[in-house]
This record gives structure tokens, sequence and C-alpha cells, in this order.
């Protein structure tokens, strides 16, 4: 055990035990999240656990601070930029709008329905699917429990079924296939151009004879409309 004074060979001695902890978490998160971000916010926590530690508290230094590396780098993950605050707050006025008219309609709500839903001119509601560009099917917070720990924390140990896990298991994609089935007519021939025939928005648009913005519109909103069908397998 080194004297806690010199924090260069701290870092020396315990940088294996922050790569061994950021290596950990990578085998629950998506490849788009990088060990080197982790390994960072894992040597910050490193730091400030030498500057916090009182060993009159009774824990090992290497407990502590096994502790601190590990919260520092869910802090990391819980930062990152997944999403702006607006995408996602654009994306859940629409999807409660379109779950709100599911369930009165027993069918896909149109778009001038989803915008006096909303008490919205059909301009303004096409203002919002802009605004709604980019959410994406599912978020950490929609895993997340109220009545228990945070998602990321409840995962994280998890040998056998982590976040990724459960959205790759054959459950989720068997929702979401059907889920795709039951959008409108045209938002299903626009997902599957886009994810099947792997088209851009500009080339979709031609064979819709619609705008390339119009394209986008559309993609936001068929987006959402699987994010509310998605919602009661994911409370599951």
């Amino acid at each position: 055990m080194i004297e806690l004074t010199d924090k260069d060979a701290l870092i020396r001695e315990y940088l294996p035990m922050v790569k061994r902890i950021a290596y950990h978490l990578m085998t629950r998160l998506p490849a788009s999240v990088e060990a080197d971000d982790l390994i960072q916010a894992g040597l910050i926590g490193l730091l400030n656990a030498f500057d916090r530690y009182d060993d009159d508290q009774g824990a090992q230094f290497e407990t502590y601070a096994s502790q601190r590396v590990r919260g520092a780098m869910l802090d990391e993950l819980r930062g990152a930029d997944w999403a702006s605050r607006n995408v996602r707050k654009a994306s859940r006025q629409i999807e409660s709008a379109i779950h709100a008219l599911q369930q009165r309609l027993s069918r896909p709500p149109t778009e001038n329905e989803i915008a006096e839903e909303l008490d919205m001119d059909i301009r303004d509601y096409f203002e919002l699917l802009n605004d709604a560009r980019g959410a994406q099917l599912l978020y950490y917070e929609d895993l997340y429990d109220s009545d228990s720990e945070d998602f990321l924390e409840r995962f994280s140990d998890d040998a056998e079924h982590g976040p990724f896990d459960i959205l790759a298991s054959a459950g989720f994609k068997k929702a979401l296939a059907k889920a795709v089935t039951i959008l409108p007519e045209r938002e299903k021939m626009l997902m599957g151009m886009y994810y099947e025939q792997e088209m851009n928005f500009k080339e979709i648009g031609v064979v819709l004879g619609i705008s390339e913005s119009r394209v986008c519109q559309l993609h936001s909103q068929a987006v959402v409309r699987l994010r509310g069908r998605l919602r009661d397998w994911c409370e599951v």
C-alpha cells in the first residue's frame, strides 16, 4: 500500500483498478461509448477519493476509491448527451398525445388529430416534429423505476441482464416488429426504406413524392408512435 501523499504514484497504483471497472461497465454499454472517456472520469473519481478519504471512517482506501471511481463513471454516462432536452421534451409531448388518442380511437391518429390534441395549428405541430428530430426509441430513463435504485446502478453489476442485453432481447424485437406493422402505411414504407434499404431522406422523398424535410417530420412521428407502442413493453 502506497502512502496517500503522491497523486502520481496513486494513479500508477490504481490505474489497473480504474480500467477494470471501466471495462466491466463497457460490457453493458453500446459500442458508441468510449472506454477512454470512462477511464478519464474514473481517474477524476480516484483523485476525488484521494482528497476526501479519511482513514478514521474505517473503510480501506481501495474500497472507498472503487466506489468513488464507479460513481464518477456512472455520472459521466448520465451526463452524456444521448439526446438534447429539447428533443426529449418534444418527443414526449407528441408521444403523450398519440398515446391518449390511440386509447380513445383504437387506431393510429392522423396528424390533424394529434395537432388538435396538442391544441396546436398543424404548422406548429410540424415545427414540433422538427424539434423531435433525433428522438430515440428508448432512453435510459424509460427503464427507470422510481421506487428502486437508478437504472444504471441496477444493471451495471448484473452479469446476465445488462440494459442493452434487455433491448436486444427477443421479446423487445418482437414487440418492435409488431409495432412497425401497425404504423400508417406511408410511415411504415418510410421506415422500411430508411432502416432496411438504407435509403437517405432525400431518396425517400423522391419515392414518396414529398420534400426531404417532410420525410424528416414523418420519421420523427413514426419513431414517437413506436415509443408509444413500446411503452407497455417497457413497463413489464
